[in-house]
């Protein structure tokens, strides 16, 4: 699997030392003058020795200058506009479903090692503690809010997914203290969900971005689980940040019903009874 170089150095390793931040700062800088030097003139321009070169590139998995450098001119080859960075218009079937599985397996492993446990603890306590729950989205974040709904209305807490921007702003507008509003962007971007936590926040409820850190949502918002797209989606359809959020849903979902205690599991127990008899019974295969 071909390591996302830019993406990997962009959210600033804590791998690296700090001599090896001055190389990254240097190659963040000018990526494509750090294809075309040699690990003299690179070391040069980043103020440290030739072996500090070698140690960075071995800290982002390289084997070497040379590998590292084929890495980083792989990252910047562009795929194909307005479908997915990581595919090319001559791919064969086997080659864009490699692609696409692997770049949303990575995706899920850096989010894995980059999300903010506190930020998740505080969330599943405020959800665990709701007196009514939105989760708010629009374009492809909106599926993900009606996702979040359908694992969170049957856990006995008025819940409610909101995928239109006016109704977004009413549905802020009438929230009160001891609501839950989760705002949900991929880009953080979004103006309407930007004046949708600003409303919420006025009306007393507690906001959670699940967003891009530093994004204006992000900054308009009391609990913030930040995650790092590698995807612009100015450019291509977004695929493996839908993944990534879809599963910190099932993690807060998860956390809520072991914060709702042993007791909760009859409640549970009761809705998948009356799944079962919407279900023919399964029998055994010849």
């Amino acid at each position: 699997m071909t390591t996302n170089i830019l993406d990997r150095l962009k959210s600033n390793p804590s791998c690296l030392s700090k001599s090896e931040r001055k190389v990254a700062q240097v190659i963040l800088n000018d990526p494509n003058k750090a294809i075309r030097s040699s690990i003299a003139s690179l070391a040069k321009s980043a103020d440290v020795s030739e072996p500090t070169v070698n140690r960075f590139c071995r800290s982002l998995d390289c084997t070497g200058f040379p590998d590292f450098k084929l890495k980083l001119a792989q990252c910047l080859a562009t795929g194909t506009p307005y479908v997915n960075r990581n595919v090319e218009p001559n791919d064969r079937v086997e080659d864009y479903t490699s692609k696409i599985f692997e770049a949303t397996m990575s995706a899920v492993s850096d989010a894995k090692r980059s999300i903010d446990i506190n930020a998740l603890s505080r969330t599943v306590d405020a959800l665990s503690q709701a007196r009514r729950i939105g989760f708010y989205g629009l374009g492809a974040s909106g599926s993900v809010a009606m996702d979040a709904h359908h694992k969170f209305f049957r856990l006995n807490t008025p819940c409610s997914a909101y995928t239109d921007a006016l109704q977004q702003r009413m549905a802020a507008a009438a929230a009160k203290p001891g609501d839950v509003v989760v705002i949900i962007s991929i880009t953080g971007r979004t103006i309407s969900l930007v004046e949708t936590a600003r409303i919420a926040r006025e009306s007393g409820a507690t906001v959670i971005a699940l967003t891009t850190p530093h994004s204006p949502l992000a900054e308009n918002c009391h609990i913030l689980l930040g995650v790092d797209s590698q995807e612009n989606t100015d450019i291509y359809i977004n695929m493996t940040s839908r993944i990534v959020y879809l599963t910190i849903l099932d993690v807060l979902a998860t956390g809520v019903t072991l914060k709702l205690g042993p007791e909760f599991q009859s409640h549970l127990k009761r809705i998948k009874t009356v799944l079962a008899e919407m279900r023919f019974s399964s029998s055994p295969t010849d």
